[in-house]
């Protein structure tokens, strides 16, 4: 999990930092999970992985910000895909509990992601650098 989620993500921006560098900068958008604000008592090892990348994500974008290279994560919340239409099968009373926490009322779709990953990727975004944005319908907003 950690090389997957955490190693994987320092090695693939290490690979790219020369040569954005030498073409004078570039976009990084890592991609972290709600579970990187959110502790969870069935994946302990996924949680701390994604709350390590938003950590590498604000280091790197602190050190390469001098190269003009914005580092971001996009933390998505429970977009409805194969793998939380499983989870939903396993755990019948996920889908209200996510419905009940959720101010925009609906599961998001993969669709939702594609709007932060543009901005991101565009000169729109030449100033934000180290941030981590939720894309979770107000799921992270709600209080306990």
């Amino acid at each position: 999990m950690l090389d997957t989620n955490l190693t994987g993500v320092l090695f693939c921006s290490q690979a790219a930092y020369p040569a954005m560098k030498q073409v004078g900068g570039g976009k990084i958008i890592n991609i972290g999970s709600m579970y990187s604000i959110f502790g969870t008592s069935y994946g302990a090892a996924y949680a701390a992985s994604k709350g390590a990348l938003v950590q590498l994500t604000k280091s790197l974008a602190i050190a390469w910000a001098k190269d003009n290279i914005q580092v971001n994560a996009v933390l998505p919340g429970w977009i409805d895909t194969e793998l939380t239409q499983g989870a939903r099968r396993h755990v019948p009373e996920l889908h209200d509990r996510v419905l009940t926490r959720t101010p925009a009322g609906r599961w998001g779709v993969p669709e939702d992601l594609g709007g932060i990953a543009v901005f991101l990727a565009a000169p729109a975004s030449d100033f934000v650098t180290g941030a981590a944005i939720p894309v979770d319908g107000g799921y992270s907003s709600m209080g306990v």
